[in-house]
């Protein structure tokens, strides 16, 4: 009787694709099938940009199929404590267990790679971009901005904050509460309209309200809630439940409210800016996650540097409260946010029922409608809270 034999190699690279790239690539193959994954991972947030899978070898009609599901994945962060669990669950029961424990190692050795000193990224040859010093200076900046050298020195007079003390936020949702208006919890992520979450839009309502929370907005990624889904859901819940969307940009994740069309790819901050009207209002979504976990001095990001991101004359405001980051990172969102004059939000980020109202953010006016909400986000009459402190079971 001849010998069996089985022969199965796995390859796994990572590379610098660019200044805030970086680019990893698996490689699956035995004497069944073959597979690759290129895994493209956002520097600034560490979030899957984008993914390009394919079939060398395959052995049922249906592996195919499996590549489109693959690209669920795309938007969520590898840093997440419930990331491997979140791709087994959606592209490893939606797409091909290989596909998704090749994806789960690329995302390991890329994380691993980025807590090396990352000197491709300090000694990339300096393009022209928008993001170099000279070209910030030479691009137009809007009124609301202070000038490059009163917004340095502004950083340079700020206390540095102790790693211990929370960020300038109020934590006293009873206090808030004599004082009127409302607290709103403005970044949630619901199932199925977001892959990457656990939790059904009608668990992460009832928590909501059991918690005490005004109302919550919707903010699904590259998904847009119609107003008639919104209201509904209002009505059956007796609840304010408002909508906006977490779009993906080169620079980083940003929470789109009042905007009247869909973004389904990756856009660039500029088409965002552009293609959302000037109704909408864009707040930068965790803008700093990530770069505390792989060592911020290494990665040479200064507050000074930080200011000079081309993100931030596309924004309207900053989450400085964010749920699925550090406090070293939500502080200095909010150091950042501050020296720029940027009005700061607070939102939980939920994916998880349990998560839902970790902060928020209390408005000084009452909020009811859509239109509301606008108006109370354009008047910078708002700031963001911790609002539960002690995250009980779902």
């Amino acid at each position: 009787m001849p010998d069996v034999t089985f022969i199965r190699n796995k390859i796994v690279t990572v590379e610098v694709h660019n200044e805030k790239t970086l680019l990893a690539r698996g490689l699956l193959a035995d004497d069944i099938y073959g597979l690759e994954i290129k895994v493209y991972i956002d520097t600034t947030g560490m979030t899957i940009h984008a993914l390009e899978g394919q079939w060398n070898r395959w052995t049922t009609p249906e592996c195919h199929r499996a590549i489109e599901e693959l690209h669920r994945a795309v938007g969520a962060c590898i840093l997440d404590s419930d990331f491997s669990q979140k791709i087994k669950k959606t592209v490893g029961r939606l797409s091909c267990r290989h596909f998704a424990n090749l994806l789960l190692e690329c995302c390991d050795s890329a994380r691993e790679a980025a807590e090396l000193p990352i000197k491709p990224l300090e000694k990339t040859a300096a393009p022209a971009s928008a993001e170099s010093p000279a070209a910030h200076a030479a691009a137009p900046q809007p009124d609301r901005r202070l000038n490059p050298e009163t917004v340095e020195a502004s950083v340079a007079s700020t206390p540095a904050p102790e790693h211990s003390r929370p960020p300038k936020t109020q934590n006293a949702p009873a206090t808030l509460r004599e004082a009127g208006g409302c607290i709103l919890d403005l970044h949630l992520h619901s199932y199925p309209a977001s892959p990457c979450s656990s939790a059904s839009v009608d668990d992460l309502i009832r928590e909501a309200k059991r918690i005490g929370l005004d109302g919550i907005c919707l903010t699904d990624h590259h998904h847009r809630w119609d107003r008639d889904s919104l209201a509904r859901l209002s009505k059956t819940h007796d609840f304010l439940v408002l909508g906006g969307n977490e779009v993906t940009t080169d620079q980083g994740d940003i929470l789109v409210f009042g905007a009247e069309k869909d973004f389904p790819g990756i856009v660039t901050i500029q088409e965002l800016r552009e293609q959302a009207g000037p109704e909408a209002f864009l707040i930068a979504a965790h803008p700093f996650r990530g770069f505390l976990t792989f060592g911020i001095g290494r990665l040479g990001l200064t507050p000074e540097k930080a200011m000079q991101r081309t993100l931030f004359r596309y924004v309207d405001a900053v989450e400085v409260l964010n749920g699925k980051v550090t406090e070293k990172e939500n502080a200095f969102s909010r150091k950042v946010a501050d020296a720029l004059h940027l009005p700061a939000t607070g939102g939980s980020d939920a994916h998880e029922v349990s998560e839902v109202g970790l902060y928020a953010t209390h408005f000084e006016a009452a909020i009811q409608n859509e239109a509301e909400l606008l108006a109370a986000l354009r008047s910078g009459r708002f700031q963001p809270v911790v609002f539960r402190v002690n995250p009980s079971p779902a």
